[in-house]
Order: C-alpha cells, then structure tokens, then sequence
C-alpha cells in the first residue's frame, strides 16, 4: 500500500498525507473528513492498516489510537446536516477536506486524496479510485475519519435514542427505515437524502 507514497518520496516530497471521508451516504448526521500525515520509514508502518470498510470495528478503534500516537501531524473535521442540506453531499464533503488541510498544524506538500471530483487544495495532490484500498496514508485517514463519525453518532443516540443511532450510524438500515416511520424526520437527518419520503415520514 506503499507504492504511491515511495515514487513521491523519490520525487523530493516529504509531508505526504493521506485524506479520506466517512459518511457521505447516511441519511443522518454529519459528514467527516480526515487528513493525516505518517511516518513513511518502513520500521514505523503500522501492521494491519488497511480500508476502514475491511476492518471490524474493534479493529478500526484499535489502529485509529495507534495512528494518533504516532503521525507526524492530522485533523479530523466534520459538516453538519443542515449544511449538506443547503449546499449537497459532494460540495459538503470538498468543504470538510478544506478545512482539514487549513487546521493541520503542519501543512503537506502532497496529498493523496480517496477519489472526489471538483476539489481544489493549497497543495498538489492526486486523487484515487478506491484509494483507502490502495494508499497507506488515505487508509491511515479513512479509519480516523470512519471512528471519528461512528463515535460522534454512538454519542448523539444518547439525545435522540428512539433513533438507535448507534446501531445503524445513520445509514439507511431496513431498521433505520422502520424508526424513520414510527417516529418521523429528526432535527439531525438530512432533509435532502428523504425529501422523496418526507410527505410519508412527517418532518418532527
């Protein structure tokens, strides 16, 4: 998973980051992003890095401590409902990948970027098809990003519990669906991704 890192290292960079997203596809929450720059010596490569989706979640909780520990520099940044509502899902995730790199406390002069169109950063970068499956350092930040957001809506379950947020994460769950038509549209759905069921779910 090293291979797009080691020909920009040969090419003279050497604050590579990786960026990633989680959450574009839920019908609740916030989207979130992550950018993270890691320690590319082969006796510091974490074992077990691999695509969020592949990995169990006890898993994913373990590593994301092991890549905090020991990156060099990363931010973790979210967008809310209301703004994915008023500017869409893409622009809302091009959003959140911005202010990723603005927060970092040290800026990269690559990134590797898990495939998004349209987006524009203060330094070169490449973007990847399936790239948390293919890069070390967007895998690196895809479980930041996937651990960040399932640990927020694990907490806001606790304000809207009849939702089990912390089962389903938002994600449109045959259980998901059910709660959405006993109880309605919370404040914390996204009204754009059920504007085609909201006459039928009510808007709580």
């Amino acid at each position: 998973m090293l291979e797009f890192e080691k020909e920009l290292m040969s090419d003279g960079y050497n604050f590579i980051a990786g960026i990633d997203e989680a959450g574009r596809g839920p019908l609740a929450g916030p989207v979130y992003t992550a950018m993270v720059i890691m320690p590319l010596d082969s006796d510091k490569i974490i074992s077990g890095i691999d695509d969020s989706k592949k990995l169990t979640a006890l898993k994913r909780e373990e590593l994301f401590d092991r890549i905090i520990d020991n990156a060099i520099a990363y931010a973790i940044c979210s967008v809310d409902e209301k703004t994915i509502d008023e500017i869409n899902i893409l622009q809302a995730t091009i959003k959140c990948m911005k202010k990723c790199y603005e927060t970092i406390n040290i800026k990269p002069d690559y990134c590797l970027v898990d495939y998004i169109s349209g987006l524009s950063l203060g330094c070169k970068f490449n973007t990847i098809v399936k790239g948390d499956a293919k890069s070390y350092s967007i895998a690196c930040a895809s479980i930041l990003a996937k651990v960040a957001r399932d640990k927020y809506m694990k907490d806001i379950s606790k304000k809207f519990p009849e939702y089990q947020f912390e089962k389903h994460k938002g994600y449109g769950t045959k259980l998901h669906y059910e709660l959405l038509e006993k109880f309605g549209i919370s404040e914390i759905h996204r009204k754009s991704f059920l504007k085609n069921i909201g006459e039928h779910f009510g808007n709580n």
